[in-house]
């Protein structure tokens, strides 16, 4: 006779500069393990299983995205909530916990993701800046950086922005939104005075498109490039490989809207 099962949605947010990304692997610090350790303690050792909206890179945060939770004892939420909390590292926290059912996907399930990229130049920032947002020494021409964010919204082919793309991959998507704009939305009184963001709003995105995206947006505002060349790599017959992926740590998963 097959056991019962619960299904649950949790809502969580984590830093993550000190992990190896999301996905757990041998031999490394990761956010799946350390919630996958936690769960097995406050558990005691029952059942579960975990499968997580989306995995982020090494050094990548999350302000808020979503892992689905199995079980086969029905849980008092807000109890495990706190339990949950007590005993997750510092790093990492659970948001808000919700009962789903078991025709329930998180991975085939619709959603909207919006990342976000923050980074300042010139001047070197106060060291604790470091696990938000990546520094560029030389001077960069914002303006013209809003421009070619903009060329990034709509249906594209985005082979250039894919990670060693196979003959399989899909490299065909739109973006909703993309646009650069002064950064408002993660302050702190060690934070430069002026800092910008990069926000890109979609269905999905593949390893590495953003920073990818971010890396042809700075050398943009260096001179290194011009908008020109930037239409180019948005159209797939010209067959560019792109090779300057920013900086993880400047990237934030900002939130996961499920449909």
């Amino acid at each position: 006779m097959q056991k019962k099962r619960f299904y649950y949605l949790i809502a969580l947010q984590y830093l993550g500069f000190r992990f190896h990304g999301w996905q757990e692997q041998p031999n490394v610090l990761t956010v799946e393990k350390m919630l996958k350790r936690t769960l097995k303690y406050v558990f005691e050792e029952k059942w579960f299983k975990v499968i997580a909206a989306g995995r982020t890179d090494a050094k990548v945060s999350a302000n808020q995205t979503f892992v689905e939770l199995f079980v086969e004892e029905e849980l008092e939420m807000l109890g495990f909530l706190d339990l949950l909390n007590e005993n997750l590292p510092q790093d990492i926290r659970a948001l808000e916990i919700s009962e789903t059912d078991r025709n329930f996907n998180i991975i085939q399930h619709p959603k909207e993701k919006e990342y976000v990229y923050l980074f300042t130049f010139g001047e070197k920032p106060h060291p604790f800046s470091a696990p938000f947002m990546a520094h560029i020494f030389e001077n960069l021409d914002i303006e013209l950086m809003q421009h070619g964010a903009k060329l990034f919204e709509g249906k594209h082919d985005f082979r250039s922005y894919c990670f060693r793309p196979t003959e399989n991959t899909q490299t065909e998507g739109e973006i909703e939104c993309c646009e650069i704009v002064e950064n408002t939305l993660f302050t702190a009184n060690f934070f430069p005075s002026k800092s910008y963001l990069l926000r890109v709003r979609g269905k999905g995105f593949k390893r590495h498109q953003i920073r990818l995206m971010m890396g042809a947006l700075i050398d943009l505002g260096k001179g290194k490039i011009d908008l020109a060349f930037l239409k180019k790599t948005l159209r797939p017959e010209n067959e560019i490989v792109l090779e300057h992926i920013a900086k993880a740590s400047g990237l934030i998963l900002n939130y996961v809207q499920l449909d």
